[in-house]
């Protein structure tokens, strides 16, 4: 670690944010927060408990009524203040995440860009939100329909985009009225910790936003989400453990929103314009070390190209370069941890037991650190477990197929449904795709989707819900109807 990244880890939080104050854990606890490109810990910080969840609930519930009768132009001008700070300190952002993620510098760029867009965009949906007024149809009243905050929210978000998550939550909430209680990662808590102090200069009024650090995540979630005070829980992560909060959010009827697991096919048909296709394959597949949910995961590419594309895109990860993501040129980092190494090289090693050709990589790179080598299959046979589960690494596996109807059902072939992409020069081909292809987002001729102006979001066991967009804040918006006389009958 050199002087410049230990002074920024320095200026970081260490402690909990509950009420406008940083506080350290009531337990005493502690969390170590490691760089997964050395193996070393950077930091600790508080490791909150179950008292800790509670208090920040207590604080975003006592400040719901306040901030919710915040002017809305008030409530987007704090969110575009904070835009304005980011855009001031993207390249501290951009090293913090870094350090605590491992992703490449320019790629952690991206993401401040990226994440900042949320600020930008839910600033401008504040003073935006509207209803509608009219008579009924029978002519005895007047309807007044009229959008209200839904109350307090608990915010789960994921390690892999530790800016862009939290934004992406933080944002529309704060836009439409509600308090939050935010829990990110325990792997990469470092950068929602930074933002939560950016928010509190940009005059964002204690317990409106409180952040809970912890190790133990579903302790100290549980008993948030089973409180009757809380209104709404969004999550972003496994689809496992979706699952598992959609059960307990069950019992209070919360409102959720769950942005789950991948598995996108990327199709390129015979009449494709492989260049286009190959740079579209690098950014859905490789982007953020493949850490993506929205990572291409199974390349189904027309017998006709197949090997020829097989051998561009070996041809352009050979030119890749492995290491720390704050050195020059470095544009793959590490994997978060040894657990995904492990399961990248599992699923490169049963494609390849069941028949899959290996063009290059296929092994863990030497630490320290944890690295996974950018990898190439082709031929994979179908039952091959790299088929049906999520990847999360830099391994990409192509699948021939003969006919659009056999791509077709290939990519439907999943439980899940957030993404796809497909490469075609024929313009009817491309309408029917968006017919076809069950997911809640498609890359049509394009590699990267994601706009904070866009609803995000998957179909089947992909989730529920959809952010960014002019979607994105309706998911923290309830619907009020009031019926009134006709005052010109009275």
């Amino acid at each position: 670690m050199n002087a410049a990244e230990a002074e920024l880890l320095g200026r970081v939080p260490s402690r909990l944010f509950i009420n406008g104050e940083w506080v350290e854990a009531s337990a005493g606890r502690t969390l170590p927060v490691v760089d997964p490109a050395t193996g070393e810990v950077i930091k600790t910080i508080a490791d909150a408990s179950v008292a800790d969840g509670a208090a920040a609930l207590d604080a975003a519930v006592a400040a719901q009524a306040g901030w919710a009768a915040t002017p809305a132009r008030a409530r987007g001008e704090i969110l575009r203040r904070a835009f304005d700070l980011l855009q001031e300190r993207k390249e501290e952002f951009a090293l913090l995440m870094t350090l605590e993620m491992g992703k490449p510098l320019a790629e952690a760029r991206g993401e401040v860009a990226y994440g900042g867009e949320f600020l930008r965009w839910f600033s401008e949906e504040a003073v935006r939100i509207s209803g509608r007024y009219g008579a009924n149809p029978e002519g005895t009243g007047r309807m007044i329909v009229s959008e209200h905050p839904v109350g307090p929210c608990f915010l789960i978000t994921p390690w892999n985009f530790p800016l862009a998550m939290a934004t992406r939550k933080i944002a529309p909430a704060l836009a439409a009225g509600c308090t939050v209680v935010v829990k990110p990662a325990a792997l990469t808590p470092l950068t929602t910790l930074h933002f939560v102090a950016l928010l509190e200069e940009a005059g964002l009024p204690a317990g409106v936003v409180n952040v809970i650090t912890t190790s133990e995540s579903g302790a100290v979630s549980d008993p948030i989400i089973a409180d009757p005070r809380l209104r709404k829980l969004s999550f972003t992560g496994s689809t496992g453990v979706g699952k598992a909060l959609i059960r307990k959010s069950a019992d209070n009827v919360l409102r959720t929103s769950m942005e789950l697991g991948g598995n996108a096919p990327f199709l390129v048909f015979e009449d494709a314009d492989l260049d286009k296709a190959v740079d579209g394959a690098m950014i859905a597949k490789f982007r953020n070390i493949g850490q993506a949910c929205t990572a291409a995961n199974r390349f189904i590419v027309h017998e006709s190209v197949a090997a020829e594309f097989a051998r561009r895109v070996t041809e352009r990860v050979n030119g890749f370069t492995v290491g720390r993501g704050t050195e020059d040129g470095v544009t793959i980092g590490p994997l978060i941890n040894a657990a995904a190494v492990s399961k990248s090289d599992a699923l490169v090693q049963d494609a390849i037991t069941r028949g899959a050709t290996l063009h290059t990589g296929g092994a863990a790179v030497e630490g320290p650190g944890t690295f996974y080598a950018p990898t190439v299959i082709s031929g994979v046979t179908p039952g091959s477990d790299i088929l049906a589960e999520e990847i999360f690494g830099p391994v990409l596996a192509i699948t021939p197929f003969s006919t659009e109807d056999e791509a077709v059902r290939m990519a439907n072939d999943s439980d899940f449904g957030l993404i796809s992409y497909v490469f075609t020069s024929d313009f009817a081909r491309g309408q029917r795709m968006i017919d076809r292809l069950e997911s809640g987002m498609l890359g049509l001729n394009t590699g990267v989707v994601s706009n904070a102006a866009a609803p995000f979001g998957g179909v089947k066991q992909s989730g529920l819900g959809r952010e960014g967009g002019l979607e994105g804040i309706r998911e923290y918006l309830s619907t009020k109807y009031t019926l009134t006389p006709d005052p010109f009958l009275a």
